[in-house]
């Protein structure tokens, strides 16, 4: 049994291991019935001094599903005079016991492509991506569309946002340093297939619409490439080569008599 020296409980408080193990007991028959309940509590393991007057005793947890765990029972005593009472019984897993990994909220777990049909995603409040319509988009191109037809949309993207997609794009499967772009005979920019963006990314992304590329429909970057660019030209050599007459001297034919 091992207790905290610095807190120094009573003898009494320690050496209460049966009054302890009653308690964890009556606590299991509560759950498991009383005839399974005195095989769910094991060998006492320690107690740990939790103040001058209070105890807590762990008792190995043997029911299935709780390996590792521990039963805690918390004795304490108002004083010297004073009967041990049980405080509290609980069950808390032990350094060795399988739990569950620590809670992560679900705006932290969600990724791109976790959105499925009928699925909703909020964007979060006060979201940096995200600026109020009324207010200056720091893009010429939104600004202009809005004024013209005397509408505008109650959110547009920030300056933040734009900034946070263009990096995620570049970086992304359709950026400059892929492997499809490093292999390709010419970049996006250059492609008859490139759709510009409009506004402020406009100089550096657009949409592919060539059927035949990987990235149809997708944004690419002006660096990006691949194998389906427009100015692509058909091979027309052979790729062995074929002199144009060829002389046979290793063979000598003679005329056949009837």
């Amino acid at each position: 049994m091992n207790a905290v020296p610095t807190l120094d409980p009573p003898a009494r408080l320690v050496d209460a291991v049966e009054q302890a193990r009653a308690a964890a007991v009556d606590e299991a028959a509560a759950d498991l019935g009383p005839h399974a309940a005195d095989g769910a509590v094991g060998d006492h393991l320690e107690a740990v001094a939790e103040s001058p007057h209070a105890v807590s005793h762990h008792f190995a947890a043997t029911q299935g599903g709780y390996q590792g765990w521990r039963w805690c029972v918390t004795l304490a005593t108002a004083g010297d005079d004073a009967p041990v009472t049980v405080s509290e019984v609980v069950l808390i897993p032990g350094p060795d016991a399988l739990v569950a990994p620590a809670w992560v909220p679900w705006e932290e777990r969600v990724r791109p492509g976790d959105l499925g049909v009928g699925d909703l995603l909020p964007a979060p409040q006060d979201d940096p991506r995200l600026v109020p319509g009324y207010i200056a988009s720091d893009d010429p191109a939104v600004e202009e569309v809005a004024l013209e037809v005397g509408l505008g949309r109650r959110l547009v993207p920030s300056r933040h946002g734009r900034d946070e997609a263009a990096r995620r794009w570049r970086d992304g499967p359709h950026g400059p340093a892929s492997d499809m772009a490093r292999a390709a005979p010419a970049p996006c920019g250059t492609c008859g297939f490139f759709f510009p963006l409009a506004g402020s990314l406009r100089a550096e992304f657009g949409v592919c619409g060539n059927e035949y590329s990987p990235a149809d429909g997708s944004v690419v970057d002006m660096g990006f490439g691949c194998g389906a660019h427009s100015d692509v030209q058909p091979d027309t050599t052979s790729p062995v080569a074929v002199a144009d007459l060829v002389y046979d001297d290793g063979i000598d034919l003679e005329p056949i008599g009837r």
